[in-house]
């Protein structure tokens, strides 16, 4: 007879922490719609990267579950409503709940001052 484990190497737990500042984004609300709430948020090379919860567009096959890491499509903005910050991409939008320890905050600093609100798509094909 065989064993099987079921190991899932793509996900996160969701602290404490994480849940709490969740449940604060939900209960103030935002004006547009959102995607889904980010923790553990980080912007490198012009994309978020974090652990996903309630996005819009979970699947039965376990594409953006809760506690999966997500790398967005290209940031166009990221903006402060009320006492969070959201990130507008192409597609989406997301509220990031939390950010990564020790740089996802200075990820996020460094995108503000270097975008300086405009935005520069990533290049379709790389020569």
């Amino acid at each position: 007879m065989l064993d099987t484990i079921d190991v899932n190497f793509h996900g996160k737990r969701h602290t404490d922490f994480d849940l709490l500042r969740i449940i604060k984004a939900q209960e103030q609300g935002f004006d547009i719609p959102v995607t889904a709430y980010l923790c553990g948020v980080s912007i490198r090379s012009r994309a978020g990267i974090g652990v996903v919860f309630g996005h819009k567009r979970k699947d039965q096959y376990g594409r953006f579950g809760d506690g999966h890491l997500i790398r967005t499509s290209d940031v166009l903005k990221v903006e402060r409503e009320g006492r969070f910050w959201v990130m507008t991409t192409e597609n989406s939008r997301y509220v990031l709940a939390t950010f990564q320890r020790q740089n996802g905050r200075a990820s996020l600093r460094d995108f503000l001052r270097t975008t300086n609100g405009q935005y520069h798509p990533s290049p379709r094909i790389l020569q």
